[in-house]
């Protein structure tokens, strides 16, 4: 299973399984880190499961959609490499992924 490592505004870091399907935001859940809150339980409805994915990830885990970005703009602190962590689903190229969660969310 993908190992994803959520590191928190701190700098603490906290290395957990996901599922391949799941998303980051489903496996955060399931696994109680703290700095994601999903008000919107996944449906890209709010900005409240906001992360910064960590370099060198961005480009394998791509750019918002259109709805996404929209979504964005309620994040506090967003940045170029800003994505909600509900968009992004586990694949096996993902293993090792590490996103940072901001110091609060949107």
């Amino acid at each position: 299973m993908p190992k994803i490592t959520y590191v928190d505004h701190a700098g603490t870091a906290r290395t957990v399984e996901g599922s391949v399907g799941a998303t980051v935001m489903e496996t955060a859940l399931r696994n109680n880190v703290p700095g994601i809150d999903a008000e919107c339980g996944g449906a890209c409805a709010c900005a409240t499961c906001h992360v910064y994915v960590n370099e060198p990830w961005s480009d394998i885990v791509g750019t918002a959609e259109d709805m996404e970005r929209d979504m964005l703009d309620f994040a506090t602190d967003v940045r170029d490499n800003s994505r909600l962590c509900c968009q992004i689903r586990i694949t096996p190229e993902l293993d090792g992924l590490s996103v940072t969660t901001p110091a609060r969310q949107g």
